[in-house]
């Protein structure tokens, strides 16, 4: 009965179940049984679940005669099984009774081992199944021990869970005997057993802090829709009311702060910013930089990229320090932002006129009224006018469909003009019919790698980003455009491999296919 009543204090202590101590120590004293009588033997242990006796025996399998003996002391033929007992048959076991163990120093020393091992095993596996579903979750726990700042942290002594060190918030230094509140972010098996790793970083701890804080955001009324964090420092949190009545920047804050203070306090002093939620991008963004005035928004929705222009005494405030206000202002609605000063985006624009100007006086050959005209109208390239209805093209002030008519055609020449210098240099240069067809670049853009050696589609997409940017030219294109480009340009690389999975279940089906009329045939 005494080893029933260590199992099920090992049980209770580790919460896992008795069986598994029980096996556990079934495997301990079948190993130190092959240790005293020999390791070559089948030699097995069981533990009676209700007195706690132990039977110890050994097992040989019954084999057929000319069956090669692999190990003599595990198994015997059939003829020497008969001679032991008349009515033997192949792949049954004679059992033998040893007598029971007297543990030595060293084998209870070794039983030790294999028990506290397997408990080990069952109680990772227990925790995997436990927290694998609690992604997500904020725990509350006690620092067990800190080695290079990363803190093992006992989850109310139900699992040990690993807090890293660039998890934590930047300079808390956790102590043993500390508690601590984090979010679950992940929980894997690993080959030392399952791991739960914790944050205090992370963007949806804080979000889940004003969900225990907040009233209205746990009953949904409130909804958080993104988060920013520089963990540490400050945060942005966008919120949306689903009630007309309800102030939803309001409610987080709380009475005289109270609850956004409660999670400032939780975070180490972060300062949070929230902005209220709104469907328009640009009102939204504008919020988000607050406290900075915008005075002016441009929006690029193909790019998903935005021009603010602020005052000159608003811009440090816009960008903030080391850049922190527009990054998380950028990071919380998923655009680039670009801040600049009116000053700037004036000399910008000029600029940007100036050579769409350039382009038009060049290439349709009009003086620079025309070419002024069709800029302000929003023309940037030669294809748009190429492309644009007659209709729409004479409701330009002073033009007339004469002129209209005249311009397009221009256009058109030019364009054929571009397709034959572009044929001609293709096969000047040994471009691939795959690269001149590709979309994601202009014509002349394509001329300038193809004089670089770029010379394939396959070529382009073995390029990285910033390769790109450079073959082409500084202010061409950004490195998150140039990183679309080369996208794809490689978006044939997995058609393919799809294409050769097809062919390859179709090919495996279609035998399949052939072979069932030979079986019906055969039967």
């Amino acid at each position: 009965m005494e080893l029933i009543q260590v199992a099920d204090t090992v049980a209770r202590e580790k919460n896992i179940d008795r069986d598994i101590v029980l096996e556990a120590m079934e495997e301990a004293i079948q190993k130190a049984g092959r240790s005293k009588y020999g390791h070559d033997h089948d030699i097995r242990a069981h533990i009676d679940r209700k007195n706690g006796n132990i039977e110890l025996k050994r097992y040989r399998e019954v084999v057929p005669d000319d069956a090669e003996i692999e190990n003599e002391m595990a198994q015997l033929t059939l003829e020497q099984a008969k001679r032991i007992k008349p009515d033997a048959e192949i792949g049954e076991f004679f059992i033998d009774d040893l007598p029971p163990l007297d543990f030595g120093r060293i084998a209870a020393q070794t039983a030790k081992q294999v028990i506290m091992q397997k408990v080990r095993e069952a109680e990772r596996d227990r925790q995997y199944l436990e927290f694998k579903d609690r992604v997500g979750e904020v725990v509350n726990g006690l620092v067990k021990r800190v080695e290079f700042g990363n803190a093992t942290i006992d989850i109310q002594g139900r699992a040990e869970a690993l807090l890293r060190r660039d998890e934590s918030l930047p300079r808390e230094h956790l102590k043993n005997g500390d508690r601590v509140r984090a979010i679950i972010y992940d929980v894997r098996q690993e080959t030392r057993g399952p791991q739960i790793f914790l944050s205090r970083s992370h963007p949806d701890f804080m979000a889940k802090l004003f969900t225990q804080e907040v009233p209205e955001i746990y009953d949904g009324v409130i909804e958080i829709k993104a988060v920013a964090r520089d963990p540490g420092s400050r945060a942005k949190i966008a919120v949306q009311s689903s009630d007309g009545s309800i102030d939803p920047v309001g409610a987080c804050v709380g009475m005289r702060g109270s609850r956004v203070q409660a999670v400032v306090n939780e975070l180490g002093g972060e300062k949070i910013d929230i902005v209220p939620w709104t469907e328009d991008i640009a009102s939204f963004i504008v919020s988000a930089l607050s406290p900075a005035v915008v005075s002016k928004v441009v929006l690029d929705e193909d790019a998903k990229r935005m021009d603010v222009v602020v005052a000159e005494d608003q811009l440090s405030l816009a960008i903030g320090r080391r850049g922190q206000n527009v990054r998380l202002a950028s990071m919380l609605s998923g655009w680039d932002i670009d801040i600049m000063t009116e000053a700037e985006e004036s000399e910008r624009r000029a600029e940007e006129f100036k050579t769409r100007s350039t382009l038009f006086i060049t290439a349709l050959d009009v003086d620079e009224v025309i070419a002024h005209l069709l800029v302000a109208e929003g023309f940037t390239k030669i294809e748009e006018i190429a492309e644009t209805p007659i209709e729409e093209l004479n409701y330009i002030e002073g033009f007339e469909e004469e002129i209209s008519v005249e311009l397009q055609n221009r256009a058109k020449t030019y364009l054929e003009n571009k397709a034959a210098e572009l044929n001609e240099k293709q096969n000047e240069l040994g471009l691939a019919e795959d690269l001149v067809t590709f979309e994601g670049l202009s014509p002349d853009q394509i001329l300038k790698l193809g004089e670089q050696g770029i010379k394939t589609r396959d070529d382009l997409a073995d390029l990285a980003g910033d390769e790109l940017v450079e073959l082409l030219g500084e202010g061409v294109m950004t490195v998150k455009e140039a990183n679309d480009v080369i996208m794809d340009a490689r978006a044939h690389w997995f058609a393919d491999e799809d294409a050769a999975a097809n062919d390859a279940d179709n090919a495996e089906s279609a035998d399949t296919d052939n072979v069932q009329p030979k079986q019906e045939a055969a039967s």
